[in-house]
């Protein structure tokens, strides 16, 4: 299964094009609401309002597939204090999961140590967070089952390298093409 994991201060875009594109691709995709009690209703950096699949304390599972992590502020640093956040990307990571996480979010993965040995982008200004990678100025970085971005204006570059990754280069084209993207 695919988690986009979103907290309150969410960048919208870097969550909501990964969840469209890869249900446009034919993925299962759930989107979980971190931090927010009982509520599954999720608010971005900008003020949008989500209402996301699961509440985090529905979340179970112990095998994720791929584990999304979009930026923004204050989103990242919630993110980061999740415990949820990091057993999924723990047992992801353990099982020949796909971590991806664009904007700061690379830097929660960055702090567990996800990134050693990696080549790895961010926003920057976050690099330094970016521990035990080579961080690299290119929009999208995919290393081995870890792919990152930079931020929003990425957000579908990012989206369509997970999908070549789990899809191959053709299903990532024509869902490009799909999209009008090139």
């Amino acid at each position: 299964m695919i988690y986009v994991f979103l907290a309150n201060g969410f960048e919208e875009i870097e969550a909501l094009a990964p969840v469209d594109l890869l249900r446009r691709a034919g993925h299962e995709v759930r989107t979980v609401a971190v931090g927010c009690g009982d509520d599954t209703k999720v608010a971005g950096a900008h003020g949008i309002e989500v209402i996301a699949n699961l509440r985090e304390s529905d979340f179970c599972d112990v095998m994720p597939t791929v584990v999304i992590l979009p930026g923004g502020m204050p989103g990242t640093t919630n993110l980061e204090e999740s415990i949820t956040v990091w057993s999924a990307a723990n047992n992801c990571v353990a099982h020949g999961g796909l971590l991806c996480a664009i904007c700061a979010a690379p830097s929660v993965i960055g702090k567990a140590g996800f990134l050693d040995g990696k080549r790895a982008t961010c926003f920057p200004g976050f690099e330094e967070h970016l521990a035990g990678a080579t961080v690299v100025d290119e929009k999208v970085v995919v290393d081995g089952n870890v792919i990152t971005a930079k931020g929003m204006g990425c957000a579908n570059e990012f989206a369509l390298a997970i999908i070549e990754h789990l899809d191959g280069k053709e299903k990532a084209d024509e869902i490009a093409a799909s999209i009008f993207f090139n």
